[in-house]
């Protein structure tokens, strides 16, 4: 797909014009296209579905321009969003492919927008990805309604409100505050001292963890990982794709929107997610005892 999003300040507009063109499918052909493509690898099968929903990729890539990327490249990784959500979609779950794909095209524009900020990773967990897309306008909502300065510092009470509101930990604002305020300064940089000039790298201590720490860490996430994925082979298509929403995503669904796409109420998909943890729970039991399932349940 690279090929078809050459760099270059304006978007492509062949590709534009050929997206906002392409067919609208009913759900039927839809489901045809994807069973066609899963079952048979029919490319041609493929490519109609993917063509049909870039139209929803371009339109989500244009509301990421204003962090500074160029369109061209955020259709390019949307596109490649939508190849993504093609090749792991399951038709057989009763989910419309546009539901489905929102997620991967969304997943893969914010990557590509936070590894080109800065050359410094700007953030990995859910919260620092929030607070990266959401705190300049939660900030500018919160001074309206607190009646400060936009142009001043930001205060603690304001830092708090922000966390609270985002729902996010206080320490992660104040890096994300410190990250967004300016540009990138180089650790090669020389830095003035008494004993004379030298570079700031050299005032920086290791912050690493001793190796044999770092593996079994990693090797016990891997475990846990491989035992939450095995539990949920215990769980029906709609309880999975409820555990997927509301705990795995870094942008998890509410209630009322799953309740929406599900066509149940909010209550009753809450009753689902209550249900399919427990299920969960009891598999991990099985396997591990007691308090490990409960620690792992937790950590969904």
């Amino acid at each position: 797909m690279g090929s078809q999003f050459p760099p270059s300040p304006q978007p492509n507009r062949t590709v534009v014009r050929s997206a906002m063109k392409a067919e609208l499918l009913d759900a039927e052909t839809e489901q045809e296209l994807a069973r066609a493509w899963r079952d048979e690898g029919d490319e041609e099968a493929l490519h109609r579905l993917v063509t049909a929903y870039m139209r929803l990729a371009i339109s989500m890539a244009g509301k990421y321009r204003r962090y500074g990327a160029s369109m061209n490249d955020l259709i390019q990784e949307a596109g490649v969003g939508l190849m993504k959500a093609a090749s792991k979609f399951d038709p057989d779950r009763g989910v419309r492919f546009s539901t489905y794909a929102v997620w991967w095209i969304k997943a893969s524009i914010q990557d590509h927008v936070m590894r080109n900020w800065s050359l410094v990773r700007t953030g990995s967990t859910s919260s620092q990805k929030s607070l990266f897309f959401n705190m300049r306008r939660v900030r500018a909502k919160l001074e309206r309604e607190m009646g400060l300065d936009p142009s001043g510092e930001m205060t603690a009470d304001l830092r708090a409100e922000i966390a609270r509101e985002i729902g996010a930990p206080l320490r992660d604002v104040e890096l994300m505050e410190a990250r967004l305020a300016g540009p990138d300064f180089s650790l090669n940089a020389k830095q003035t001292t008494d004993d004379g000039a030298r570079e700031w790298m050299e005032t920086l201590e290791s912050e690493d963890d001793p190796a044999d720490e770092t593996v079994a860490r990693d090797s016990d996430r891997s475990r846990a990982r491989k035992w939450i994925a095995e539990a949920m082979g215990a769980l029906t298509d709609r309880e999975k794709m409820i555990i997927v929403a509301r705990k795995v995503t870094d942008e998890p669904e509410t209630l009322e929107s799953l309740g929406g796409k599900l066509g149940l109420s909010k209550e009753r998909v809450r009753q689902l997610e209550v249900q399919a943890l427990g299920k969960m729970r009891r598999a991990l039991e099985d396997k591990l005892g007691e308090r490990a399932a409960a620690e792992l349940t937790l950590a969904v």
